[in-house]
């Protein structure tokens, strides 16, 4: 784990971390993390779909550009630029991009299947 060029980055260059493709419409990059704490940034064009998913990790995100409607369990809402959201361990959640946009993720513990050899 630490040997990812960004395993305890304190200063986090946007133009030095490369995206990663993840689905049609959806690029992340991982900013910064250590065993306990990640920070995922994640671009969305409009359209683009976080499929509903679930995992154990607890997840806090903000909306740092564009317009989401973000479902979290049987709850839908509408969430623009400046507005976040919390997810609780295993509960079901995705998100589907209304104007392009950027999500800000915090995971803990770490997602360690986004900084895993491919």
């Amino acid at each position: 784990m630490n040997h990812h060029p960004t395993f305890g980055l304190q200063y986090m260059l946007d133009e030095d971390i490369p995206w990663e493709q993840v689905e049609p419409g959806v690029k992340r990059k991982v900013l910064s993390f250590d065993e306990r704490i990640m920070m995922v940034k994640v671009a969305f064009d409009n359209g683009g779909i976080g499929a509903l998913h679930h995992h154990h990790h607890t997840q806090i995100s903000y909306v740092a550009e564009g317009v989401f409607e973000i479902s979290i369990g049987a709850e839908k809402k509408i969430l623009r630029q400046g507005d976040g959201y919390y997810i609780p361990p295993n509960e079901v959640h995705g998100a589907l991009c209304l104007e392009a946009g950027i999500l800000v993720d915090v995971f803990s513990p770490i997602r360690e299947d986004f900084i895993q050899d491919k």
